[in-house]
């Protein structure tokens, strides 16, 4: 999607600085992408004490030996 945003340029200097990134376009694609996973992460944590796991359920089998 292309558009045209103001975004203050001691930001995006700081942003580029601390991403190590080389352009503008990363450091906003990069942005949006840690947004994005990070809303997602704190929904997961919404459900923390709400769901219930049968009394028999072995969470420890379901793991893939390494």
């Amino acid at each position: 999607m292309r558009t045209n945003v103001v975004i203050d340029d001691e930001l995006m200097k700081e942003a580029i600085r601390l991403s190590g990134l080389k352009t503008k376009k990363e450091v906003i694609s990069l942005a949006l992408k840690e947004l994005v996973l990070a809303r997602q992460r704190r929904n997961l944590l919404d459900l923390e004490g709400k769901i219930e796991f049968r009394d028999d359920y072995d969470h420890k089998a379901m793991r893939v030996d390494r």
